[in-house]
């Protein structure tokens, strides 16, 4: 009888740095400036910064009065955790961010750490994560102990571990923005097939956003089929594209977090 795969991820590491999946035999991120990339991608890609600013200008407003839920398929090192927080935290936004990631095989906490130690200006937030992650914690609050009352709202983090494939469907939550980073969909295709899409789109606020890396045409093809409006945009650094897609219901039109989501007129064009 076959064994089970271990639970726990299996890291080895490129250049020193960079952390590579044993299972899946690719990189958590691109050998360029991975903290950029996921910058470019995710926290632009879904048009974050200049949503956190509306919410940190017109706090009581109702459409955003509530916590801004952001969703990820794959934690990995918690590297779009980060960036997301500290995009968060730089709007000044006196609410509450929760970020719920959906991980198969979650890494260590000493490759965690290791993982993010390049970028400096990750340290504090880094530091809390590492600290609960290695106690075990998968559900948990981040926060800088030396950030002054001005560095902005609470950040609520949530890892469920499991099978995406049967962990998104269970989940009760919706959110205004979905991360998609799997490994590719050549090396990790079960985080990229359409019953999963499906589920996600059905796990969306109006008005929500994704994004992701690769511009694949089965992944646009899923989106699509899955009822989402998705348009390929220039990706990061060697990366030609990306994709990023928004929830069609008539709300959209109307909201203005998402006047930057207005669809190309031909967005299966080349970029």
């Amino acid at each position: 009888m076959e064994r089970p795969p271990p639970r726990e991820a299996e890291v080895t590491w490129r250049d020193g740095d960079v952390p590579v999946s044993a299972r899946y035999g690719e990189g958590y991120y691109g050998d360029e400036d991975a903290l950029a990339e996921k910058r470019h991608v995710f926290i632009e890609g879904n048009g974050l910064p200049a949503r956190f600013a509306e919410r940190a200008t017109f706090p009581s407003r109702r459409s955003i009065a509530r916590p801004f839920q952001i969703a990820e398929t794959g934690f990995g090192t918690g590297l779009n955790a980060l960036a997301a927080a500290i995009a968060w935290r730089r709007a000044g936004c006196a609410g509450t961010l929760r970020y719920t990631a959906f991980e198969a095989h979650p890494v260590t906490a000493p490759d965690m750490a290791r993982a993010l130690a390049p970028w400096p200006e990750l340290a504090p937030l880094a530091a809390a994560m590492v600290a609960a992650w290695d106690r075990g914690e998968r559900v948990f609050s981040l926060s800088d102990p030396a950030a002054g009352a001005g560095a902005g709202g609470a950040i609520e983090i949530e890892v469920i571990e499991g099978d995406a494939r049967e962990t998104v469907p269970g989940w009760r939550g919706r959110a205004d923005a979905w991360f998609l980073d799997g490994f590719s969909p050549a090396r990790n295709p079960e985080l990229w097939e359409p019953a999963l899409i499906s589920a996600i789109a059905e796990r969306c606020f109006p008005a929500a956003t994704l994004s992701t890396y690769t511009a694949a045409a089965k992944v646009r093809a899923a989106l699509e089929a899955a009822g989402l409006r998705v348009e390929r945009r220039p990706g990061f650094g060697r990366k030609k594209h990306m994709t990023r897609a928004w929830d069609r219901r008539p709300r959209l039109a109307r909201d203005t977090r998402c006047q930057s989501f207005a669809p190309d007129p031909n967005p299966d064009q080349p970029m």
